[in-house]
């Protein structure tokens, strides 16, 4: 058979005997005799001391687990009586599965569903994998060094052994992710931008006082941009409570269906369908408040949409139109806009900062979600490093193809 074909991995190997059994293939194989240089005393010897036979875990075959029966033979030195295995091409020192197997084993757990489907595909435990990812990870995981000029910061819900959530650190102009840190602790984030951001200048985030608090202690006074996403919610979350609170004077159908099409009070209005106008339109008369607070929500959008359109050239226009808006805010009464007035002046500077520079939390959101299919898929990481690891690897190799077990 080995003069006929090469088997993936065993190009060097002679194989001696094949037998099929109910769930695996197995495969006898040895060498050639060849000449081997003495570890000891440098002599060259082809004098055959005896054999050992190696059970080994390799690669499927045909899709099916394969099992190689490696007939490995010891040379005896001639001059010094030193007895040695010889080298060969299919596995390590100390090692139960061969090199190919490894090999594919350490490109495939990077990109793996899970660390125990990929041990039934490869034939091997779940803990074996995990050695090996881990192994992985210890060569290939690197100091970040100096964070580039812009970068975007944000938090999720880990549970890993370090603290319930995690803050990932990423470029804010490439959107390539560059470290996880164990919490959100402003100790810990201070204490890591004042090791590798010396030059950095402009820090993305959301709207958390703990992280701005962290980057001016850290970083003296650098541009802070706030998420679009995150200053807009709070306009739609004012109207929401607005709702919810004068929903509770309609009567029973009215009520439950005012809620059920919540969904037509925050879509644009251009965007509406005539049914949905309809409704709209009936529920604005039905309250003066809800009219007052739809009115603002639409006088806000009008203002984002001028604002992304006037860039850096515009922002003192576009300042002093916000100025309008709050006035507008204080004109209506409404309370629960005062409150959203109140957060928008607090964060004014770094919300104009977020249309004079054009960056956005939005592909760090993104990340997130796939961090959290990936803990979700693996019902949890306990252990902090290897869930940071496979954050970082899988978004570092996401575009490589691999087609092996």
């Amino acid at each position: 058979m080995n003069s006929i074909m090469y088997l993936p991995g065993l190009k060097e190997v002679i194989i001696t005997g094949i037998e099929e059994q109910e769930d695996r293939l197995v495969l006898h194989a040895e060498l050639e005799v060849r000449i081997h240089a003495c570890p000891s005393c440098g002599s060259r010897t082809r004098k055959v001391h005896d054999y050992r036979v190696r059970k080994v875990g390799h690669l499927k075959l045909f899709e099916r687990l394969t099992t190689i029966f490696y007939r490995q033979r010891r040379y005896a030195c001639q001059k010094c009586r030193k007895r040695f295995s010889e080298k060969n091409p299919i596995v390590g020192r100390y090692q139960r599965f061969t090199k190919e197997w490894n090999q594919a084993v350490s490109l495939r757990c990077v990109k793996a569903k899970t660390f125990k489907e990929m041990a039934v595909s490869f034939g091997a435990s779940a803990t074996t994998i995990t050695r090996r990812f881990d192994g992985l990870a210890e060569k290939e995981m690197t100091s970040p060094g100096k964070l580039p000029k812009a970068i975007a910061i944000d938090e999720y819900k880990g549970d890993t052994s370090a603290g319930k959530y995690q803050v990932i650190i990423a470029d804010a102009a490439t959107r390539q992710p560059i470290d996880v840190l164990p919490d959100r602790k402003v100790e810990t984030v201070k204490s890591y931008l004042q090791q590798h951001g010396g030059a950095v200048e402009v820090v993305v985030m959301d709207m958390s006082y703990t992280f701005k608090s962290a980057v001016k202690k850290a970083l003296g006074n650098p541009v802070i941009v706030a998420d679009r996403f995150h200053f807009v919610r709070y306009v739609h979350w004012a109207l929401e409570r607005i709702r919810v609170r004068v929903q509770k004077e309609f009567s029973e159908y009215d009520r439950k269906k005012c809620k059920r099409m919540r969904h037509v009070f925050h879509k644009q209005s251009d965007q509406l369908t005539e049914k949905q106008k309809w409704y709209l339109d009936r529920y604005l008369n039905m309250h003066p408040s809800l009219r007052k607070a739809y009115e603002l929500k639409e006088a806000f959008k009008k203002w984002f949409n001028d604002a992304k359109t006037a860039g850096l050239d515009g922002i003192a226009e576009i300042k002093q139109e916000l100025q309008g808006f709050y006035e507008l805010i204080e004109e209506s009464g409404l309370e629960e806009f005062r409150k959203t007035r109140d957060t928008l002046r607090n964060w004014q500077v770094e919300i104009l900062n977020s249309f004079a520079f054009g960056y956005s939390n939005g592909f760090l959101e993104a990340i997130n979600n796939t961090t959290k299919v990936l803990k979700r898929n693996a019902y949890g990481y306990r252990n902090f490093d290897r869930m940071r690891a496979r954050i970082l690897l899988k978004w570092k190799y996401r575009e490589l193809e691999i087609h092996v077990a």
